[in-house]
């Protein structure tokens, strides 16, 4: 069997990923008809079918998925060996591909790229912004930024910043009328503007800790989103209280818009890490956005 060409597999593996010829077609940059006419002659060589195409959509067949398996973890490996090899040039350059949450890309991400992008011209940024957790090896990305808590044990973790806390607030418009919460236990008596997880797809249960002890509370209430913003927003106008990291709120309850309660139930928890797998060997761009990361992050204590 003649052996595949390494931009075939790679060609294959990025539409698998996508499950979508038209979006690994934008990313490859290529046209559709090439695209399916390199994955046509992949499966030729093989004698398997490794994709299964409609007319709406593209799936990945036993084959492809061992494919993906083996050969996916490898290539990214090849790809971030040959990246490094330009260290040889006068100037870092390659492109970085980082997954990370809207706040902390907000936060901690952009506040370094817009000092580091201009000073290195032919470094390129991928930021997604993202809530899910992704695995950043199979999707071929260089690293990303979550909360300590959710970094896997085998990847390299790298602080970022200090621990952070979430606050409940509510608006003095809400809680005229209204007994303030004293006890976390409190809240099911009020209406709670409710986040649902962007992974599992469940309601959230605010999280709450006091002298060691610990305990959940799922609350109720007439809103329900799926972002941190929108919930600070909603608070804003009255519609509930809401459950959000404090930092995103410390103005407002600084100029009396919100009033933040159960302050002593919410202690501090590991903030942002910046995490990669520890096999692969880092690209000169991505070792110049980590020091620059880790300066930051010395300088914010």
């Amino acid at each position: 069997m003649q052996r595949p060409p390494l931009n075939d597999l790679a060609a294959f593996l990025m539409v698998a990923q996508e499950c979508s010829f038209t979006r690994a077609a934008a990313r490859l940059g290529v046209s559709q008809s090439a695209l399916s006419h390199t994955i046509s002659t992949l499966e030729q060589r093989l004698g398997l079918r490794l994709l299964t195409r409609t007319t709406r959509s593209v799936a990945v067949t036993e084959a492809g998925e061992r494919l993906m398996q083996s050969v996916g973890p490898k290539l990214a490996e090849i790809e971030a060996d040959l990246a490094a090899l330009t260290a040889l040039r006068d100037r870092p350059a390659g492109t970085i591909r980082i997954t990370v949450a809207e706040h902390a890309a907000n936060t901690v991400l952009w506040p370094v790229l817009d000092r580091l992008l201009p000073e290195y011209p032919d470094i390129h940024a991928e930021v997604v912004i993202e809530s899910i957790l992704r695995d950043i090896v199979a999707e071929r990305f260089d690293a990303g930024i979550r909360l300590g808590e959710d970094v896997d044990r085998d990847m390299i973790a790298v602080p970022l910043g200090p621990p952070l806390r979430m606050a409940v607030v509510g608006a003095p418009a809400y809680f005229a009328g209204r007994p303030l919460p004293v006890v976390p236990q409190d809240l099911t008596a009020h209406r709670c503007i409710n986040l649902r997880l962007p992974t599992f797809g469940g309601l959230y249960a605010w999280e709450f800790e006091k002298n060691g002890h610990a305990l959940r509370v799922r609350v109720d209430g007439g809103l329900t989103v799926n972002s941190g913003a929108l919930a600070r927003r909603a608070c804003l106008a009255g519609h509930g209280l809401a459950y959000v990291l404090a930092d995103t709120v410390a103005e407002p309850i600084t100029a009396g818009d919100l009033i933040r309660v159960l302050e002593d139930w919410c202690p501090p928890f590991p903030g942002y890490h910046l995490y990669y797998p520890s096999r692969r060997q880092p690209t000169p761009a991505f070792s110049v956005l980590l020091a620059a990361l880790k300066r930051q992050a010395a300088e914010m204590g």
